[in-house]
């Protein structure tokens, strides 16, 4: 692991010259000796904060790519503006953490996810992150995939990406609360020294050590890394069959009893969960500023019953940022923060450490977002590790597979119809509406799979405006997943809208489906979950879906196999596959380029 960040040399060399001072500076009196500055009650700790870098190593483009504040939008992120940023921020700071709250890989665009996200580990090394949770896309491509991440190694199928290879992440990764399901045989990962020594903490068997403490100045501080329990239903099955994901609550308190007894009194919580705050909220958004309406969304109820021994509580998942203080169980503020994502926003966190208790002084500790703007001089090593990954990639990723007329924008939100999600939903038919290739008459996007918006200018590629690279289109749909088709009763579709809403701790969650050419429905907003879709609305190229009648769907295999919530299609019937979802979106737009995006006027919301 590696150390502390520390200011004139590290810790050691503060020692030694500590150690000569005292030797050539001894007070020459009774009088001097008793004027000499008296140690600091407590040490002082800066945490630096991120979540969500989905492998943005270049700058993001389009709204992705700026930061609203209070005059304006911003442009920022990418890796080498994000790794001067914290170095800035660290300058001057004797006791410095740089920590993460999950999703540092996956989803991530082609120059990462043509190489397995190597690049983007490679990238947060570089920044001297020190400790991380993991998130839900931690585990797109299964448990397997994500020790390899941590521990080191080549692809199993696609080998060496670089002739350097491939020697894992120098920071640690936590994750208390994915547990090995019991009866599963544990393998110890190739290139793991010590896999599983902490199998026997309250936590359990976890795929990743549950907790790691770090010394500052001689005092322990604890870190808990956990992702949301509810990550089965945003990632595919098959590669999380051997584990399970608990509670966040239970597992954090179980986690701060354990460091406890282990003579940890600081304690913070990194959590791949967030909220939501008002809409508008600029990226410095206080929940606690005057009379600013605070945030909603799980974080809430999960910061308010999190133990009160655990002092801060560093959150993500929902690429929104906020800075509040949320009470814990005995009434008192803990603070509770968030980035936005692909690395535009840092939080820096000051913590007061008492010498005495061991233990954060709650009251002072102080925290406050920062955007991590573009006219600051860029990393020069990180410049070097984009380029070689740029000269690596450029092959496949410069290539035009197609035209676009003009931008073709996904929900950000998720909540609302868009244009590319209904586009790849077109694609999906089109590549299965063959009787030999699914025989498909509908097709359903989710909007989670939409990772980006496809622009209408050039990319940095230098391929012209309106030309579509496949490097690119990746960057919209980068999990590879396959095509199923399948079939399914009009009540059944019925059901599959309506499982678009749901509640969690109070919270309604509303994930809009991308629609094919020709199916069309209302919803009324007002209406109870579970009863939002008139059923006399669910039409295909006008006629009302029979509720007693068989249809052919096509969907992704993450739908298919119940992501995100859409538990009824694990009841389709007569399954074929297809092709990668990728691969047909690629097709589309070469088959009819020029492409202009649908009108998002599938599906009519209704008061």
């Amino acid at each position: 692991m590696k150390p502390l960040t520390m200011r004139r040399g590290g810790l050691a060399a503060v020692v030694a010259a500590s150690t000569v001072a005292a030797l050539f500076a001894l007070p020459s009196s009774p009088a001097e000796a008793s004027s000499a500055k008296p140690k600091s009650k407590t040490v002082d700790l800066q945490i630096l904060s991120f979540n969500d870098y989905h492998g943005n190593l270049q700058p993001p483009t389009g709204t992705d790519g700026t930061v609203l504040t209070k005059t304006g939008s911003v442009p920022a992120g990418g890796a080498e503006y994000l790794t001067t940023e914290l170095r800035t921020l660290r300058k001057g700071e004797k006791n410095s953490l740089t920590v993460a709250a999950g999703d540092l890989i996956g989803g991530s665009p082609s120059l990462s996810g043509l190489f397995k996200d190597e690049p983007s580990i490679e990238t947060l090394n570089t920044m001297g992150v020190d400790v991380s949770s993991v998130g839900n896309h931690e585990f797109d491509e299964g448990t397997a995939e994500l020790l390899r991440m941590q521990y080191g190694g080549c692809h199993p199928t696609e080998g060496c990406f670089d002739k350097d290879g491939y020697s894992g992440a120098d920071f640690t990764y936590l994750a208390a609360n994915a547990v090995y399901k019991d009866g599963v045989k544990v393998t110890k990962p190739k290139h793991a020294k010590n896999y599983g020594d902490w199998f026997k903490s309250s936590t359990g068997r976890s795929v990743l050590p549950p907790t790691t403490v770090k010394t500052v100045d001689g005092i322990k501080v604890g870190f808990i890394g956990m992702t949301l329990e509810g990550t089965p239903e945003l990632v595919a099955p098959a590669g999380i069959k051997d584990i399970t994901f608990k509670d966040e609550v239970a597992t954090a308190n179980l986690a701060a009893k354990d460091l406890r007894k282990r003579g940890v009194e600081a304690i913070v919580v990194l959590l791949h969960e967030g909220g939501i705050p008002p809409e508008g909220a600029t990226y410095d958004f206080d929940c606690n500023s005057g009379s600013a309406a605070g945030i909603s969304g799980p974080i809430v109820n999960i910061a308010k019953t999190l133990s009160p021994s655990i002092d801060l509580v560093v959150t993500g998942h929902t690429h929104y940022s906020y800075n509040c203080l949320i009470p814990d169980p005995k009434g008192q503020p803990r603070r509770v923060t968030s980035d936005l994502s692909y690395g535009r926003t840092v939080t820096e966190t000051h913590l007061k450490l008492d010498r005495k208790t061991k233990d954060v002084v709650r009251d002072k500790v102080t925290s406050a977002n920062v955007v991590v703007d573009r006219t600051q001089k860029p990393a020069a090593d990180q410049t070097r590790t984009i380029a070689k990954w740029n000269e690596l990639a450029a092959p496949i990723a410069n290539k035009v597979i197609g035209q676009i007329t003009g931008d073709i924008t996904r929900s950000v939100s998720r909540d609302g119809e868009s244009s590319l999600g209904d586009l790849i939903a077109d694609a999906q038919l089109s590549a299965t509406t063959g009787a030999a290739n699914g025989g498909a008459l509908m097709a359903f996007m989710n909007p989670g799979g939409v990772r980006t918006d496809l622009t209408y200018a050039g990319s940095p590629a230098g391929e012209g405006d309106g030309k579509v690279t496949y490097g690119e289109s990746f960057a919209v749909q980068p999990f590879g997943n396959l095509l199923v088709s399948m079939t399914v009763t009009g009540a059944q579709i019925d059901t599959l809208l309506e499982q678009q809403w749901s509640s969690v701790d109070g919270t309604s969650k509303f994930l809009h489906l991308g629609v094919s050419n020709g199916f069309t429905y209302s919803y009324s907003k007002s209406a109870a979950i579970g009863a939002k879709v008139d059923p006399a609305t669910i039409k295909l190229n006008g006629s009302v879906i029979d509720p007693a009648a068989s249809y052919r769907i096509t969907v992704n295999s993450f739908l298919a196999d119940g992501g995100d919530g859409f538990k009824v299609l694990t009841e389709g019937t007569d399954r074929i596959g297809g092709g990668v979802d990728l691969d047909a979106f690629n097709a589309y737009l070469t088959a009819n380029s020029p492409v202009t995006g649908p009108a998002p006027t599938r599906v009519t919301p209704l008061p």
